[in-house]
């Protein structure tokens, strides 16, 4: 009990909201609805509901709105001035975002994933094993999101993780050290992209 609870410490959750839904006709992501709360709220009740006690929320796109309209607190906000270069520069402005702060791993979620909850989260939470440590979510064996970063990694995620591809590359060099931990049978890995995903929310 007391090793699950100080490895919780250890870990931060990162998620991803600074989406500014191109293909949504310029709608931000986390300010869309899901059962009655914001997307970008929901998805910091899923990382909470799965045991993560620091939340880093990384916000781009009408950052203000979201700031003033969604109901954050705990968390620390994190704005991402280049939102508009894709994925990869929240995800390095996420994890510039934990140096100093204790945590020995991130577990990167994205706003626009309303389909994986608690259940997929804590797993992939339990492939935590210090610093070194490099899990995903799978979906019938396909590597998908939350992703589990240790701090050894952070460095090198940085330095590659450019456009929308966030750490793809990085991951693909080290496909034999990655731990895949299947969640498609607690969790569907859609993403809210455009008009046609809006059937989603609810």
């Amino acid at each position: 009990m007391t090793d699950e609870r100080d490895h919780r410490e250890e870990i931060a959750g990162l998620l991803l909201a600074a989406g500014g839904g191109r293909r949504l006709g310029g709608r931000p992501k986390a300010l869309l609805e899901h059962r009655g709360r914001l997307l970008v709220e929901h998805a910091v009740g899923v990382l909470r509901t799965a045991g993560c006690r620091r939340i880093h929320v990384v916000l781009g796109a009408q950052a203000a709105d979201v700031r003033s309209r969604a109901d954050l607190s705990g968390c620390v906000l994190v704005d991402n001035p280049d939102w508009a270069e894709g994925m990869g520069s929240s995800l390095r402005a996420g994890l510039g975002s934990l140096a100093g702060t204790g945590a020995r791993a991130a577990l990167v979620s994205l706003v626009d994933q309303p389909g994986i909850g608690p259940e997929a989260v804590a797993r992939v939470l339990g492939a935590y094993d210090g610093d070194g440590s490099l899990a995903s979510a799978s979906y019938d064996g396909e590597r998908g999101h939350p992703v589990l970063f240790g701090a050894a990694h952070w460095a090198g995620i940085a330095a590659t993780a450019t456009g929308d591809r966030g750490a793809r590359a990085y991951l693909k060099d080290r496909a034999g050290r990655l731990r895949l931990v299947e969640c498609a049978d607690v969790a569907e890995p859609y993403d809210i992209d455009t008009e046609a995903d809006l059937s989603h929310l609810e």
